[in-house]
């Protein structure tokens, strides 16, 4: 891993190349690979490191206690993962990780990681910073997770992911890797995705959603 990859993290935005380079040989103690389809963690697994993404894609997802899978988002290297919960009273993966793609992992231990950020003003000021930016996130995934209504759901999630200056973007999931985002059964979605095509909402051709009418959207 090369550290200008590593310098688009934000985890170490602003530190240069030989901060960078003596963090990563002083405080990473093991290197894990992972192959498509596999957990980096289970839900519930002590956090005893800080997992550094390095290579590859994730996704994290929990089980309800209805039994369904809850997708909570991909995540694309280089990135910490479950940064917010390493410090925590409990510290415990709240999601399972699971590789899309082959994946690389350093452990960092998490005293190391402590050590290092009473050290540099920079990398403690950009973990608040992430951690911050998680529980943002983190509260857009309950407001939507809140909403009753599928349709609801899923025009606030075209909505957020378009503009009135671009209406369409790619959708990165699989219908069923969608349904489990919003916590519901792929037929439902499939069903409802129908339904606002038929109604002149939004296009839908391979992957590219495009926004039809934008006000009725909103309406939803």
């Amino acid at each position: 891993m090369q550290n200008t990859a590593l310098s688009d993290c934000p985890l170490f935005s602003g530190m240069d190349e030989e901060s960078l380079d003596q963090f990563i040989s002083g405080t990473v103690s093991e290197v894990r690979t992972f192959q498509k389809g596999e957990y980096v963690v289970r839900q519930g697994d002590n956090i005893s490191f800080l997992y550094l993404l390095t290579e590859g894609i994730v996704r994290t997802g929990m089980i309800t206690a209805e039994g369904n899978l809850v997708e909570i988002e991909f995540i694309e290297a280089v990135r910490p993962l479950a940064s917010a919960f390493l410090f925590s009273d409990h510290h415990r993966f709240p999601v399972d990780v699971i590789a899309m793609e082959k994946s690389v992992v350093f452990l960092i231990p998490k005293s190391l990681l402590l050590k290092e950020m009473m050290l540099n003003e920079t990398l403690l000021r950009n973990f608040l910073r992430l951690n911050s930016n998680m529980t943002v996130f983190l509260s857009g995934k309950l407001k939507m997770l809140s909403i009753k209504s599928l349709r609801a759901k899923l025009s606030l999630y075209i909505l957020e992911n378009t503009s009135y200056e671009k209406n369409s973007f790619m959708l990165k999931r699989t219908q069923t890797q969608l349904a489990e985002y919003f916590g519901v059964q792929r037929p439902s979605l499939a069903r409802t995705i129908g339904e606002m095509i038929n109604e002149g909402v939004i296009s839908l051709y391979k992957r590219e959603l495009k926004v039809l009418n934008r006000e009725k959207l909103e309406r939803y």
